[in-house]
């Protein structure tokens, strides 16, 4: 008999979401908002936010590209917590918000981006980025990501 966690189990709902969907690019920047932002008022600490590894693979051994590691995080922003801003130049990455809520200020985009449960985000080489929980439960993340060794 095959035994869920409550992780695969959150896993699941959240991929069901996302397959459920409508096409209108769910926690991406609206179109017309694409724009230089500066972010001048940047978050650049973080706070109330735990961030585990849950599993990597050493790209070198798997498929020839020496130092980089291909990871899976799971992020935990508590009500008020605060990802600090960084910058996916050469780590690229995607974002799966499981539950809760988190909002995205990016330097690509004019406004905030709020992803709900289901929302993937994708990190580029053009994005730098903060979040924050302005929510009143905790915002889980699952991200997928390369990252130097």
């Amino acid at each position: 008999m095959f035994n869920f966690t409550k992780t695969t189990l959150a896993l699941g709902v959240a991929l069901a979401s996302l397959a459920a969907a409508s096409p209108a690019m769910a926690g991406q920047c609206p179109t017309d908002k694409v724009m230089a932002n500066p972010l001048t008022n940047r978050e650049t600490m973080p706070k109330a936010v735990t961030d585990d590894v849950l599993g990597s693979i050493d790209l070198g051994q798997e498929i020839g590209v020496q130092g980089r590691d291909l990871r899976l995080r799971k992020l935990v922003v508590q009500p008020g917590g605060v990802v600090p801003f960084h910058s996916h130049e050469g780590r690229p990455a995607l974002i799966l918000t499981v539950s809760g809520e988190i909002t995205e200020y990016r330097t690509t985009c004019g406004v905030p981006i709020t992803h709900h449960a289901g929302d993937l985000a994708r990190e580029t080489k053009e994005t730098g980025h903060y979040w924050v929980n302005h929510g009143k439960v905790p915002a889980v993340l699952y991200s997928a990501d390369v990252k130097a060794q």
